[in-house]
């Protein structure tokens, strides 16, 4: 994917959110393959990140009216957000964390599921898949991260014969996924709390 144009982390976020509310009656889509991030500004990431788990778990607990409100408005649009969270196991702490997180998600209407790292194995011999997120089937970004998990903007790509194959295997991805509740319940529920990361 060569033929995109660099953004810087301002520029993606504000195109991003632009385009996303302009969404009417379609759907979104995100490919979720790193298994640490770091995020910033977020009081349970810093909760975690200090080894403090039931107080990571409070502040999402404490941010659900801000989530209940994106997904009114998203299901008030028609605008449907689907996603995909390839896991490898045993779970990172950041990835144990942030299933909590998306099960909240969940509860509102987000559309989220999980796959095991092996079921995208094939399509990385020349490497771990990109981080994507696919606006109504028009704009594709592919996130960028420092090795560190740190955001670093994204490339945007609005060239159809960019977009639709990427579309394609996300949609196909998230077809062969499970969803998050059952996920949550086999498998994260029963886990202890992680160390700090």
């Amino acid at each position: 994917m060569e033929r995109g144009e660099r953004l810087d982390g301002e520029t993606y976020r504000r195109d991003f959110r632009a385009r996303d509310a302009a969404i009417r009656d379609g759907e979104s889509w995100k490919l979720e393959r790193l298994q640490h991030f770091e995020e910033a500004g977020s009081p349970s990431r810093e909760a975690l990140r200090r080894g403090e788990w039931v107080a990571a778990l409070r502040a999402l607990e404490d941010g659900r009216d801000a989530l209940r409100g994106i997904q009114a408005d998203e299901e008030a649009r028609g605008s449907v957000f689907h996603r995909v969270r390839v896991v490898e196991e045993p779970l990172t702490p950041y990835v144990q964390w942030e299933l909590h997180s998306l099960r909240i998600s969940a509860a509102y209407g987000e559309r989220v599921r999980v796959l095991p790292a092996g079921a995208v194995a094939a399509a990385e011999t020349g490497g771990p898949l990109p981080e994507l997120t696919i606006q109504d089937g028009k704009v594709l970004f592919q996130v960028l991260y420092t090795d560190a998990g740190v955001p670093d903007g994204a490339i945007r790509f609005a060239e159809p014969d960019i977009v639709a194959p990427w579309t394609a295997y996300v949609r196909s991805a998230y077809a062969a996924a499970e969803d998050l509740a059952s996920y949550f319940d086999r498998v994260v529920a029963p886990l202890p709390p992680p160390p700090a990361a």
